[in-house]
């Protein structure tokens, strides 16, 4: 059982009612899922560019956990 279905009948006036609003719309009525702009016809370059960010983001932990292997056994 919550602390709301516990609470004083005045308490439950006092609190503040949580309203969910409907997602915007532009003009047109399309929504846009991304958080830029998305190049109209180059999506091949931009594939390439995130695909890039996205493998070398990826990649550093574990060329980091190469490069500190390799230097403790050289120590």
């Amino acid at each position: 059982m919550s602390m709301l279905a516990r609470a004083p009948q005045g308490l439950r006036q006092q609190l503040p009612r949580v309203r969910l609003a409907a997602p915007s719309r532009s003009a047109h009525g399309h929504y846009h899922h991304l958080p830029f702009q998305f190049p109209g016809n180059k999506k091949a370059v931009f594939g390439v560019k995130v695909a890039v960010f996205l493998a070398t983001g990826f990649s550093i932990p574990f060329a980091a956990a190469i490069f500190q292997l390799k230097k403790a056994s050289a120590a």
